[in-house]
């Protein structure tokens, strides 16, 4: 992934935040980041999920933190590298729901 990241200011949240909330993402008490709960029709699915999903955020070298059992998947995006939320998390909060999405 090109250049550093840097955290989202308020401007940039008010503008790319209310599309992923829209969607079931959530900020996180306590921390900058955001976490969604999916749910799949069973544990195949959700590891065909997780999958794709592993394959998109090692080609950004951008990773999930999640949690996995049977048919749910936890995850929560924060960028460490600068301390919050950053573009990376919101492009792969969005890549995360298309992937969702084509499950469904």
């Amino acid at each position: 992934m090109a250049g550093k990241a840097h955290r989202l200011s308020a401007e940039e949240r008010e503008q790319l935040l209310p599309n992923l909330r829209a969607v079931g993402w959530n900020e996180v008490e306590g921390r900058d980041a955001i976490f969604k709960e999916f749910h799949f029709k069973d544990f195949n699915r959700a590891f065909g999920f997780m999958t794709r999903v592993a394959l998109q955020a090692e080609k950004l070298d951008h990773h999930p933190e999640w949690f996995n059992v049977y048919n749910k998947v936890h995850i929560t995006l924060s960028t460490h590298e600068c301390g919050g939320l950053s573009e990376r998390d919101i492009n792969l909060a969005s890549f995360i729901e298309q992937v969702a999405a084509s499950l469904s």
